[in-house]
């Protein structure tokens, strides 16, 4: 009797279990609210030209005009979506990279290393005061992909 009521159970916890999984996405690592900044999705991303200035200029130590991080923050603020924050700061980095040639491990800028101009894009939320999603909870505004080394 008891082996009964273990395999009614355990086929009662797989089809709760399997309706969940379901209903939260976990059918794919690339689901969730993040996933909606995607090309596929029709999402644009945004070019960020006053993140752009903001970071070449942060990085080689240089003063940042007032306008030029008012214009980075408002840009910013202007990602409805937060979650595709940190994906549009990640993509102007990348678009950065590639019109300078910059290769792993060397400079982007004189005087500025390409870990360095990483770290600086990746702390805009935090300068600005823009809200990005946290799954740590330890309230950093830092975007994730600063840890990575591939971005």
């Amino acid at each position: 009797m008891w082996m009964k009521t273990v395999f009614w159970g355990l086929l009662l916890f797989m089809l709760v279990a399997t309706t969940m999984a379901v209903e939260y996405g976990a059918r794919s690592h690339n689901s969730g609210p993040w996933s909606w900044c995607g090309p596929a999705t029709g999402y644009k991303v945004s070019a960020l030209t006053g993140c752009r200035a903001m970071v070449k200029l942060q990085c080689v130590g240089s003063q940042v005009p007032e306008a030029v991080l008012r214009d980075c923050c408002q840009q910013l603020a202007d990602i409805n979506n937060e979650w595709c924050r940190c994906g549009d700061l990640s993509s102007m980095l990348r678009s950065v990279y590639q019109e300078l040639g910059v290769r792993e491990g060397k400079e982007v800028l004189p005087g500025c290393r390409k870990e360095v101009m990483k770290l600086t894009a990746a702390s805009v939320p935090e300068v600005c005061k823009v809200p990005i999603p946290n799954p740590s909870g330890d309230g950093a505004g830092v975007c994730y992909w600063a840890a990575y080394p591939d971005v």
